[in-house]
C-alpha cells in the first residue's frame, strides 16, 4: 500500500524585519549603498537627498588655503573626512603645488579610519586618531597638550563641509594659528521638491523612520520645513511617532539642538545604522495577542500570525488606534480624528470592512452604539 504524501502546510516564513515599514535616506552621497541595506530588510524606501556636495577643485577659496597651507611649515593637520582629504591632495598635485612633500614634517590626525586611509593613501604618516571618530576627541586630545603647546603653531583643518566653528574657535583662543581648507561644501539638492515632499511625508507620519548620515543633510531638513512653515509639525513628529536616527552624535546635532531626540548606533558606520533601524522600529510595535492570534501593527501593514498583510492608510489607522489598548472600545469620533486626510463616520465603517476583508473575521469587533475594539 502506498503511502500517501505528507500534505501538511509549509510553515510560514517569517516577514522580513523591516517589512511592512517605509524609512526615508536623506544622504547625498551612498545613498544607494544605504537603500540597498534596508531594501535588503525588506522596508519600503524612500529616497530624499537633503545636501549637495560641491567640490571645490577650481575653486579659488581652496586655492589660496592651500596656498596659505604652503606659505609656512605646518604642525599639525587634522584630516576630518577621507574623501575630503584625498580631494585636496589631489587637487594640489593637478594644480603642481607640492603639498604632500610640505606636510611630510607636520603631525597629522585623523578623525576616523576613512581620513587615515586617505592619509596613508597620499604617502603621508598617520600620527593618531581617536577611538571615538569624532571631532570632539580630536579637540580634546589637542587641547590637552599631547601634541605640545597650541600657542604660536600652525595647524590646518581640512574641513567637511561644515566650518566647525566651535572647533577652529577653541583652537585659536589656545594660541594656535589656524588655516581651514574647504575641500567642499554642503548646498541644497538642485531638485529640493523629494525635500519638501518627504517633510509633508513626516508631518503627516506616512514615512515610520528618518536616517541622517550627516549633519547639513539634518540641517537642511529643518531649514525646509521651516520655508514651508512646518518646522514645528516636523518636530513634533520627529518627537512622536517617526523614528529619527542619526550614524552618530556630530550628525544628531542639529536636531538636537532643535529638541528633537535622536537614535543613534554605537559606531557611526552604514551597516550599523541600517541594524540600528532594523532594532528599533520593530520593537516600537508590541506583538498582540488577539484571541487565538497574533497580531503586530507596523507601518502599513500588519502581521498576523507571521503572514504580512499591507493596507491602505485609513484601514492601518484604524487598526492602529485600535491596538494601542486591546480590548477597549474605541469610539467611531475619536477614529475619524484619526484617519489621515480626514473623513467621516462612513469612512470609519468602510475602513472597517476593508480590515475584516484583509485581516479575516474576529478580530474587530463592533460595540453597538459605542464604537469599535480589538477582541481578545
Amino acid at each position: 500500500m502506498t503511502t500517501p504524501p505528507d500534505t501538511a502546510p509549509e510553515p510560514l516564513t517569517a516577514p522580513a524585519p523591516l517589512a511592512g515599514y517605509t524609512v526615508a535616506v536623506t544622504a547625498a552621497r551612498r545613498r544607494e549603498e544605504l537603500g540597498a541595506l534596508l531594501d535588503r530588510r525588506g522596508a519600503r524606501v524612500v529616497y530624499a537627498p537633503a545636501i549637495r556636495i560641491v567640490p571645490l577643485s577650481d575653486d579659488a577659496e581652496l586655492v589660496a588655503a592651500t596656498e596659505q597651507v604652503l606659505a609656512a611649515p605646518v604642525d599639525l593637520v587634522v584630516a576630518t573626512t577621507g574623501v575630503g582629504f584625498r580631494g585636496w591632495l589631489e587637487a594640489a598635485d593637478a594644480w603642481d603645488l607640492p603639498l604632500v612633500e610640505h606636510l611630510r614634517t607636520a603631525r597629522v590626525l585623523a578623525r576616523g579610519p576613512k581620513a587615515r586611509g586617505a592619509i596613508r593613501g597620499g604617502g603621508l604618516v598617520d600620527a593618531w586618531s581617536p577611538a571615538s571618530e569624532s571631532s570632539a576627541e580630536v579637540l580634546e586630545h589637542l587641547l590637552s597638550g599631547a601634541e605640545g603647546p597650541l600657542a604660536g603653531r600652525r595647524v590646518a583643518v581640512q574641513l567637511h563641509g561644515d566650518p566647525l566653528p566651535d572647533f577652529v574657535d577653541a583652537l585659536r583662543a589656545a594660541g594656535a594659528e589656524v588655516l581651514t581648507v574647504p575641500v567642499y561644501r554642503w548646498v541644497l539638492p538642485a531638485d529640493v521638491a523629494p525635500l519638501r515632499r518627504l517633510v509633508g511625508m513626516v508631518v503627516a507620519r506616512t514615512v515610520d523612520a528618518v536616517t541622517f548620515t550627516s549633519a547639513p543633510a539634518a540641517a537642511s531638513l529643518l531649514s525646509v520645513a521651516a520655508e514651508l512653515g512646518q518646522r514645528e509639525d516636523l518636530v513634533a513628529a520627529l518627537n512622536g511617532g517617526v523614528l529619527p536616527i542619526a550614524v552618530g552624535p556630530v550628525t544628531a546635532g542639529p536636531l538636537t539642538a532643535a529638541g528633537i531626540e535622536t537614535l543613534q548606533p554605537e559606531r557611526s558606520r552604514l551597516g550599523a545604522l541600517a541594524r540600528e533601524v532594523v532594532a528599533r522600529l520593530p520593537e516600537r510595535d508590541p506583538v498582540l495577542r488577539i484571541g487565538t492570534a497574533e497580531l503586530q501593527v507596523r507601518g502599513h501593514a500588519a502581521v498576523l500570525d507571521g503572514r504580512l498583510v499591507e493596507l491602505p492608510p485609513g484601514p492601518v489607522a484604524v487598526l492602529r488606534a485600535l491596538a494601542v489598548r486591546p480590548g477597549a472600545v474605541v469610539v467611531k469620533a475619536d477614529l475619524v480624528r484619526g484617519l489621515p486626510g480626514g473623513g467621516d463616520g462612513h469612512a470609519v465603517e468602510m475602513a472597517v470592512t476593508r480590515l475584516r476583508a484583509a485581516l479575516g473575521p474576529g478580530l474587530v469587533e463592533t460595540v453597538v452604539k459605542r464604537g469599535y475594539r480589538l477582541a481578545l
